[in-house]
């Protein structure tokens, strides 16, 4: 196998085979040996089968696992009986993982910035049509819920935080990437597995719960939006994103469910409390809010809102609220 034909082939294993930069991002990232290793991780693979699959020395294969894990390419997996490595498996993945590689050229992060602005948009377009619900969804500040709601575990973020047995925090690697925004960068925040990987790898540091319940406040005083896995149990991170160089919800498709699931909530108004002061229409990303009610006072587009509540953040006079309105839409674990 050529080298061309490894790369175009890696990047086909991740579901980016039509891609033009992604191949070249390979290339930059792992020279043809390194390449072969990679490739030959799938299915799950120990060292010893690495050595024999690929005819390399056994301290070759050993020293080039540890640089492709610390970049991003290979992952481990800690069975009972031994070590096995896998290769890169999709595309965010990838995306996500290469970006924190503590080596990473500003060379590269502007390929990456050109593969989100020009490739991205299309490849989500081809995610939205494959998945069955979304991957992602987005979790609500922990402010002002009407009595009626029934706020459970898995979509209140501070007892996320609280039910977690470890946690890190590293940079957001949209905005690491696409940070023009002037919005703070290291606040991604990884949970128990995630948290592990990403201790062992040297991309972040660990954070106590009381650190990460900090940044969560800080982050919502910022204007980030809480989005997590979406599932019951309890997920691997808790993004906080923004609305310009997040990939979530790209250009103009601000108000993307099918690639990022609403929460449960929808922003309410008490128009008697709302004194039109017009703070929380900078807030919304989703173009949910406008200064149509009734004496000019905030009114919510209920099919736009995406139940975040950093409206109600800012809200002096207490007139939002987040209301329990939508069915759930968890993928099942």
């Amino acid at each position: 196998m050529t080298e061309k034909d490894m790369y175009q082939e890696l990047a086909e294993s991740i579901g980016a085979g039509d891609s033009k930069i992604v191949p070249e991002i390979m290339k930059k990232m792992a020279d043809e040996r390194e390449i072969k290793i990679v490739m030959a991780a799938s299915p799950p693979t120990t060292l010893e089968e690495l050595v024999e699959k690929t005819g390399i020395l056994r301290d070759e294969v050993e020293q080039m696992l540890d640089t492709l894990f610390i970049k991003g390419l290979i992952f481990k997996s800690r069975k009972k009986d031994a070590m096995r490595y896998y290769r890169v498996r999709h595309l965010i993945q990838f995306h996500d993982a290469t970006i924190l590689w503590p080596n990473i050229s500003k060379e590269m992060l502007d390929m990456w910035k050109e593969f989100d602005h020009k490739e991205w948009p299309g490849y989500l377009d081809t995610i939205e049509n494959i998945i069955p619900k979304p991957g992602s969804r987005v979790v609500p500040v922990n402010v002002s819920v009407s009595p009626e709601s029934q706020i459970k575990a898995f979509e209140d973020v501070r007892q996320i935080v609280e039910n977690a047995d470890r946690l890190a925090v590293v940079n957001c690697t949209c905005r690491l990437v696409n940070g023009e925004c002037g919005k703070p960068v290291e606040v991604c925040i990884q949970i128990n597995r995630a948290a592990d990987y990403t201790l062992e790898r040297g991309t972040g540091r660990e954070l106590t719960k009381e650190e990460a319940i900090e940044m969560l406040k800080m982050c919502e005083e910022e204007g980030l939006v809480h989005i997590t896995d979406n599932r019951r149990s309890l997920g691997n991170l808790i993004c906080n994103c923004c609305d310009d160089c997040c990939i979530n919800w790209p250009g103009s498709r601000k108000a993307n469910k099918k690639f990022v699931a609403p929460s449960r909530f929808i922003a309410y108004v008490d128009p008697e409390l709302c004194t039109s002061c017009e703070v929380c229409l900078d807030r919304c990303y989703f173009d949910a809010i406008t200064m149509d009610g009734e004496e000019g006072v905030a009114l919510i587009d209920e099919e736009n809102c995406m139940g975040c509540g950093l409206c109600l953040v800012t809200c002096d006079s207490e007139a939002m609220t987040l209301k329990e309105t939508r069915t759930e839409n968890f993928v099942q674990d």
